[in-house]
């Protein structure tokens, strides 16, 4: 068997010509590593206690549980039977809305339980059918009900060998077949089914902001599921903070021996400045803090290469969107009658629910992103080597902070304390690099940060 684990070696402190008071050096990147790989750093967060004490109760036991009640659905295929007890989606579906009934009943009602049920083209199929697809959902409201976190992961499945719309043995309209769906997707599933449990325990009366527990149907159609819920959240009028989606995220071992149970990869598209990088790179950091044996691997594009996931409609409609997936995939463990309980590591798939718990709770205890952010040349006393800065306050926040990064670096590697101002005067070329600003308040919980310069200059207060 052949073997590997990633490191992340510390590379020397890079230098700035940013000297303020407070500021921290992060250290940078080495040119030896290779692509997708920098120094490992937490930015300057910090452990909560709480948080902290919620990721133990994260189970490999219970994820294990749920997973294999989803395989024992035989199928799950959209397409599969809707009427029985014991086999296909709809007793899978309403398995997974009882799961979360019982979570609701154990945190004295905390959890909204839905079927949320709508029609969607398959665009996919011959004929482009209407489709009725239906998300099992948990919410867990928070004090501000308008914005939201998603975490989900898709609970269809399908052997989805051969042809889209194919009504034989291995078609993706194949509803008779066994499709076990240990992989794809229940270990992602079976993740977030775990975080809706110990999140109501936790946190029975929410967080700053909603969150919504996601079990997705019809990804294997065409994203069906997470496309109909980024829709009624953006004509519901919601703003979505992150939706984040666990998408295979079991398999440790390939088909060649190869194996890596040490680190996560998280896609997040372009462009660099994006809200899914910024989103990503926060992801990065708290990883970094709360479990930092497990490494973090970001892969700066939308997903793997000619694939899909349950992230991209909520990206297609503005709002920072990730995937997380295995490092080591094998596709035996991916639409086929071998993707088998036995194929799933589930200590590996704690291990990745918890880093979604870490950033779901971070940012749910979170003030808001900075806006109207704006960024001026200093032309008067620099000749426009300094920079001015300037946002609009956050409602909560005690302060700020300002993070610097060259355009080559992938992660930030200054991080500088501004105190509860709202300007800075920035002694760094923004023309080799790019700036952002995050909202500090007084627990401690930093905010997703917003980059400039983006924007245009803040109405005067």
């Amino acid at each position: 068997m052949r073997a590997f684990v990633l490191g992340l070696g510390l590379a020397a402190a890079c230098t700035s010509t940013q000297a303020g008071s407070g500021a921290s050096t992060i250290p940078a990147t080495s040119a030896s590593e290779g692509p997708g790989t920098a120094a490992a750093s937490s930015l300057g967060m910090r452990i909560d206690t709480r948080i902290a004490a919620m990721l133990r109760d994260i189970s490999p036991a219970q994820i294990h549980t749920n997973d294999s009640a989803l395989v024992s659905f035989g199928t799950r295929n959209t397409y599969s039977d809707t009427v029985s007890q014991t086999r296909g989606i709809g007793a899978a579906r309403r398995w997974i809305h009882s799961r979360f009934a019982q979570f609701s009943a154990d945190c004295g009602g905390c959890l909204r339980v839905e079927f949320d049920t709508g029609s969607m083209t398959a665009g996919r199929m011959p004929g482009r059918p209407e489709r009725l697809v239906t998300n099992v959902l948990a919410w867990l409201p928070g004090r501000d009900t308008s914005r939201v976190i998603v975490i989900g992961g898709h609970y269809d499945s399908c052997i989805c060998s051969h042809r889209p719309g194919d009504r034989g043995p291995g078609g993706s309209l194949d509803s008779v077949s066994t499709a076990p769906g240990a992989n794809d997707d229940g270990s992602g599933t079976s993740a977030m089914i775990e975080l809706a449990r110990v999140f109501s325990r936790a946190y029975p009366r929410g967080l700053d902001v909603t969150v919504i527990f996601a079990a997705h149907d019809a990804e294997e159609q065409g994203l069906l599921g997470s496309t109909h819920l980024a829709r009624r959240l953006k004509a519901g009028g919601y703003t979505v903070v992150a939706a984040m989606t666990d998408d295979i995220v079991g398999n440790v071992m390939a088909a060649d021996g190869t194996g890596d149970s040490t680190s996560v990869r998280i896609f997040a598209p372009d462009p660099d400045t994006s809200a899914s990088r910024e989103l990503a790179r926060y992801v990065w950091a708290v990883g970094t803090l709360y479990q930092p044996e497990f490494e973090v691997i970001p892969v700066w594009r939308l997903d793997r290469v000619g694939r899909g996931g349950d992230h991209r409609p909520y990206v297609a409609e503005g709002w920072p969107g990730i995937r997380f997936t295995e490092r080591v995939e094998n596709e035996l463990r991916q639409h086929r009658p071998t993707d088998e309980l036995s194929g799933v590591n589930f200590p590996y798939v704690a291990r990745v629910a918890r880093l979604n718990g870490a950033a779901i709770a971070s940012l749910g205890l979170a003030p808001r992103t900075p806006d109207s952010l704006y960024a001026a040349r200093d032309v008067r006393t620099s000749g426009g080597r300094r920079w001015n800065l300037e946002w609009t306050p956050v409602e909560g926040a005690v302060g700020y902070e300002v993070l610097i990064r060259p355009t080559t670096s992938p992660q930030y590697t200054r991080v500088i304390p501004v105190g509860a101002a709202t300007t800075y005067e920035l002694d760094y070329q923004l023309d080799e690099g790019w700036a952002a600003v995050r909202a500090v308040n007084a627990a401690g919980h930093r905010s997703l940060t917003a980059v400039v310069p983006n924007g245009r200059r803040p109405p005067r207060r």
